[in-house]
């Protein structure tokens, strides 16, 4: 299924930007919401892509990514900026991008490591006849069209344990998605019923497995297996050569990309401000 591959400082920066592409392309699809609803606000620093929004409060999308070994000299300016948007955010940090300067810096403005991520890859051998995991028969998976965008939603939240009040919020934040280049969307069946959701985002010939969730009830039964293959398959046959994800480290989805034939690339360190700081 796929090709085995050495971690190089090339790869860990193709996984990097694969993560940092995505996720700019889809802020930047809710910013160009009619108003900008949400109070996107988007800013580079060097190499360092900062990502705030006024009426999302939640990590990720309060984010600096790609803040390397030059951040301590980045690190005021940046601070100032997200005071200006009303907000702070969390750094992530690349093992082999980063040095002992830029950590210092972090914690004497108040930062402390609050977590790990397991970012995976694999390499797609050309031609890749990748097929879905039978350890489950029934489940199917296919595509999702724009019209289904509030099947999309329900499945999303009660797959992430979020309230479905806000099922609106997430249909209105993909939506744009579904018609935008390089996303797909895919919901898993079992016995006709969909019960999970998965995203891929392609540029370049990447990959990147940018989000998937299981209806609680129905976890354990391969479905999140199957929408890997399913993803791994159409990667291959895009013409795409790496496959990227990433997952809470030693979880489920962690193993779930393992068996896929994945394997970790790096463990990337979350830095969160400190709560009494």
């Amino acid at each position: 299924m796929l090709n085995t591959w050495m971690t190089t400082p090339e790869l860990v920066e193709r996984v990097e930007n694969s993560e940092l592409v995505y996720m700019l392309d889809r802020m930047k699809a809710i910013q160009e919401r009619e108003n900008n609803p949400m109070g996107i606000a988007l800013q580079r620093f060097g190499s360092a892509l900062a990502l705030a929004s006024r009426q999302m409060p939640w990590p990720q999308f309060n984010t600096v990514k790609g803040f390397g070994s030059a951040g301590a000299a980045q690190l005021d300016e940046v601070l100032k900026w997200y005071k200006e948007q009303g907000g702070s955010p969390q750094f992530e940090i690349v093992p082999s991008r980063t040095d002992g300067e830029t950590l210092l810096a972090l914690a004497k403005q108040g930062f402390y490591q609050s977590g790990f991520h397991a970012n995976m890859a694999g390499s797609i051998a050309e031609q890749a006849d990748v097929k879905l995991e039978q350890r489950q028969t029934g489940i199917v998976v296919r595509r999702l069209s724009e019209n289904e965008i509030d099947l999309y939603a329900e499945l999303h939240a009660f797959g992430s344990g979020l309230p479905i009040a806000g099922k609106n919020h997430i249909a209105d934040n993909n939506r744009m998605l579904f018609s935008r280049e390089g996303w797909q969307f895919y919901a898993a069946e079992l016995d006709h019923v969909a019960v999970g959701v998965g995203v891929m985002h392609i540029h370049e010939h990447t990959a990147s497995l940018t989000f998937a969730a299981t209806l609680p009830e129905y976890r354990q039964r391969g479905v999140q297996a199957a929408l890997i293959a399913s993803r791994l398959r159409a990667a291959a046959q895009a013409g795409c050569s790496l496959i990227v994800g990433q997952a809470a480290y030693c979880s489920s989805s962690h193993r779930n990309m393992e068996r896929a034939g994945m394997s970790l690339c790096y463990t990337r360190g979350t830095w969160s401000r400190l709560p009494f700081s």
